[in-house]
């Protein structure tokens, strides 16, 4: 069975939230962004300047532009082209035989392509999960929130909420940065994911949170990423005391690294491996932007 042409259907009204039983907060020293299957094949089913989907494209670009701004990993899943019958499996009996293996197909659309540090997975089955690095990237980085957008929402982001929730990683799903078959279809798998596995949040919302952390790296606004990636009080950490002390290692070093290169620093992993407190980084830091107060992302 071939996925049938979606008929248009209302974002906003598809987008009303469900009740939630837990209240997470992003923390963009934990998170990564999937963007789940946005590639031709699946968003030709859509009318792409009606809605939901030209609704979609937007709250996507949206939605990457202020997590890349926040330092929080970009990454994407797409089916390959042309499956081996073994590799698709039962697919094939609910499905059919898949993307056949051109580009017009298999690409991520236009709007929305990878960027040189983004990372794209290919997608074997339902959940992002399965057969990908995804889950040890995540614990490698210490990252355990998984802000997920994309198509479908009641097979792929449902199925990949599920697993995350099984790995304790924390899904937050944006429900007006998702689209699905129907109305009917996404109003059931958000109602689903918030009351078994995830929490569901708005576009708006998601993007006041992510636009209220501090934009300007300042001695401050180090110590506070510090706090958040050890996830301990900010009053722990003195300015010169010895970083090792607290428990940082070289797997959150690079991810703070990623989060403040994001926002202007030009420094490396070995600029910051010679210094071992946090106003010796902040010199490096300052000096690299060529500032020695605040400077502006």
């Amino acid at each position: 069975m071939a996925i049938p042409k979606i008929a248009n259907y209302s974002l906003t009204d598809a987008a009303t939230l469900p009740v939630n039983k837990v209240n997470w907060t992003i923390n963009p020293a934990k998170a990564v962004l999937l963007i789940h299957d946005m590639q031709h094949y699946f968003v030709d089913f859509y009318q792409r300047d009606a809605e939901p989907m030209a609704s979609l494209l937007r709250n996507i670009q949206l939605l990457k532009s202020a997590c890349k701004a926040a330092g929080i990993p970009v990454v994407y899943t797409a089916q390959p082209g042309d499956q081996r019958p073994q590799d698709r499996a039962l697919l094939t009996d609910f499905w059919g035989t898949g993307l056949r293996a051109d580009t017009a197909l298999t690409d991520i659309v236009a709007d929305l392509a990878p960027q040189a540090d983004d990372i794209q997975y290919t997608k074997w089955r339902y959940s992002a999960f399965k057969r990908t690095p995804l889950l040890d990237t995540m614990q490698t980085q210490g990252r355990d929130q998984l802000i997920v957008c994309g198509v479908y929402a009641h097979i792929g982001i449902l199925a990949t909420s599920l697993d995350a929730f099984m790995f304790d990683i924390k899904p937050i799903v944006v429900a007006d940065a998702v689209a699905d078959f129907s109305l009917q279809d996404q109003q059931m798998a958000l109602k689903y994911i918030a009351q078994r596995c995830g929490y569901i949040e708005t576009l708006t919302t998601t993007l006041a949170q992510l636009n209220a952390r501090p934009r300007r790296l300042s001695l401050e606004a180090l110590q506070q990423d510090l706090a958040d990636i050890l996830q301990i009080a900010v009053a722990e950490i003195e300015p010169d005391e010895n970083l090792m002390y607290l428990g940082l290692d070289s797997i959150r070093v690079m991810s703070l690294l990623e989060n403040w290169r994001s926002r202007g620093a030009k420094i490396t992993f070995l600029d910051l491996a010679e210094a071992t407190t946090l106003n010796q980084w902040w010199k490096i830091i300052a000096a690299s932007m060529q500032q020695t107060t605040v400077v502006e992302a």
